[in-house]
């Protein structure tokens, strides 16, 4: 069985299965709740406290235990759960800047030459992963969208995640690897700022699901307008800062399009749009953009399908 994974510092998706907060809780007793993985004599829970971002996420266990949920679910999403032993090809990714240098421990990371038992909502999972393949993140998600864009001279695949906006440049659907690359301006440095805006400007503590609610979900009037007007103001700053930072990499926007992926960019499409920084925006709202990107790789170069 093949699973694609984006193991994003913000959420972690699959191709079938519901995106997860990246945050997981250690216990060496079992919690309250049925949402309960237990492997290795410990048990762990999904946390909607994220785990702070690591460059390099292989320092500890921590996304290990995450994919072991996200296969699960994804297993469940497909309706494939056998009792038995089940063969797991693994799909992942990195971002660009960190492609090079990461891919192959990031690879050794997931492999395991034994089979891993843990269990899940008390039900009993037998994997073996087999084999393990790392694909650029941005390069994945414009990998299916290349045949509509073969006859676009320029376009700017821009994925907005939660630590890093990775791009990428297309010429007439062919990706230009040498403007390939990370900029540190993810959406998590979007919600530091605007915590520590509200606490210090506005004595408010502000999570980030209420960042979330104000600007993907309109709920602004339910914190009040100084809040609503904070948290709007700090994000357009965000999103003109950013594209000043593409700017100065001699990246147009006001010619050809630019195709924007991932949660952050969702997040923000109000201001995104509001900037009068770019002519032809173009929003693929689908959060596992980068998971199916992944499997179609693998799919291309492995298998052959």
């Amino acid at each position: 069985m093949l699973i694609a994974i984006d193991h994003g510092n913000k959420q972690v998706k699959t191709v079938h299965g519901n995106a997860i907060v990246s945050g997981v809780q250690k216990s060496k007793t079992r919690p309250y709740g049925r949402d309960v993985l237990k492997y290795g004599g410990s048990y762990y829970t999904l946390s909607a406290q994220r785990i702070p971002y690591q460059k390099d996420k292989t320092t500890d266990e921590r996304f290990f235990i995450l994919s072991l949920f996200a296969i699960a679910e994804e297993i469940e999403a497909q309706n494939a759960y056998t009792s038995g032993l089940m063969p797991i090809d693994l799909a992942i990714g990195l971002p660009p800047a960190h492609f090079g240098a990461q891919n192959k421990a990031f690879v050794r990371y997931f492999k395991r030459k034994e089979p891993i038992y843990f269990s899940y909502r008390d039900k009993l999972y037998s994997i073996l992963i087999r084999d393990v393949q790392c694909y650029p993140q941005a390069f994945a998600a414009a990998a299916m969208m290349l045949g509509e864009l073969a006859t676009v001279p320029r376009a700017l695949i821009l994925d907005v995640g939660g630590f890093t906006a990775d791009y990428l440049l297309l010429k007439n659907g062919r990706a230009d690897l040498s403007t390939c690359d990370s900029l540190e301006n993810g959406v998590i440095f979007l919600y530091n700022r605007i915590r520590s805006k509200a606490s210090s400007d506005l004595d408010i503590l502000l999570e980030e699901t209420d960042v979330d609610a104000i600007l993907l979900q309109g709920q602004g009037s339910s914190y009040g307008e100084e809040v609503a007007a904070l948290v709007e103001y700090q994000a357009q700053e965000f999103v003109n800062d950013l594209f000043s930072t593409l700017r100065e990499r001699m990246l147009e926007l006001k010619s050809g399009k630019v195709i924007f992926l991932g949660g952050g960019a969702t997040l923000l499409r109000r201001q995104i749009e509001a900037s009068g920084k770019v002519a032809h925006p173009v929003f693929v709202e689908d959060v596992n953009a980068n998971a199916k990107g992944f499997e179609y790789l693998y799919r291309c170069t492995v298998t052959g399908e």
